[in-house]
């Protein structure tokens, strides 16, 4: 009997099981969620993810070289008009964005208002003052990132996941490094999976509340078994490929085709990068 679970009474609380189910299942949501998007009939659904990693990335290049706010405010906004013509939901897109970015890069970003020289802004007490080459950089920050994590976030929202690591051979990137990025993402929506499954199944043979000691060595016990699976499993895997003919290079059965509107719209992607460019030096 020593050897049982310890059982508290204390409901108001959720459990650690409990949370950790919710995080997983939530998180696989997001992951579907993601891929029906990419399915839905949109603008940058329907072009060819070549164009959209090229085009992308030379916004991308653009928000980093610009020096104008505006500009970057205007690359901004751009981003938003793609995700809306790629029938992608506004809110969900924009709280994807600055739902976690203020507190990330607020963190970095905080210092700079008051340890930057420059003009005086704002006086606050405690003798500290916000200069305007401060508030000027921190705004920078924030607009850069934004702006480049959402032209990020659009080509993955757009673009299934083969689709991309088949694009990225357009910028010569090595295939370990493609192959390694395809069995990464496979891995950890498998693993996630998994995991559910063993915290659920877990939970449903438990009557009452464990202890909060009894809950971490349920966790612990579930992490050593989830990587001994994983070991097993990846072992598994690389056989069922050797024994399919993989040698090292990754082949899919999608084939890209360039058509005169993929030409336009990454010819229009590119003009708008260097306009962006030239108008930030």
């Amino acid at each position: 009997m020593d050897s049982l679970p310890k059982l508290t009474s204390t409901r108001k609380r959720r459990n650690v099981v409990e949370r950790t189910l919710a995080d997983l299942s939530h998180t696989m949501e997001q992951s579907l969620f993601a891929e029906e998007l990419a399915r839905q009939k949109g603008l940058l659904q329907s072009l060819d993810p070549r164009v959209k990693v090229l085009g992308i990335l030379a916004l991308l290049l653009a928000v980093s070289l610009s020096r104008s706010l505006a500009v970057i405010a205007g690359l901004y906004v751009v981003a938003l008009l793609l995700a809306w013509a790629s029938s992608i939901p506004m809110g969900f897109f924009i709280k994807r964005v600055w739902l976690l970015l203020p507190f990330f890069t607020g963190m970095i970003a905080l210092p700079a208002f008051f340890i930057t020289p420059g003009p005086p802004l704002v006086q606050l007490p405690l003798g500290l003052v916000i200069t305007r080459t401060g508030a000027q950089t921190a705004l920078f920050l924030l607009l850069r990132v934004s702006t480049s994590v959402s032209l990020a976030i659009l080509l993955v929202l757009t673009t299934p996941w083969n689709g991309v690591l088949k694009a990225l051979s357009v910028l010569r990137v090595p295939d370990a490094f493609i192959l390694i990025l395809g069995m990464t993402y496979r891995y950890i929506y498998l693993l996630l999976h998994t995991t559910n499954d063993m915290f659920l199944s877990r939970q449903s043979r438990i009557i009452g509340r464990m202890s909060t000691a009894d809950e971490r060595r349920m966790i612990a016990a579930t992490a050593g078994t989830l990587l001994s699976k994983s070991l097993h499993l990846s072992s598994e895997v690389y056989l069922a490929m050797q024994s399919r003919g993989f040698r090292g290079h990754p082949r899919t059965m999608d084939t890209f085709r360039m058509r005169p509107r993929d030409w336009l719209w990454g010819g229009a992607l590119v003009l708008a990068a260097a306009l962006a460019v030239w108008l930030g030096r």
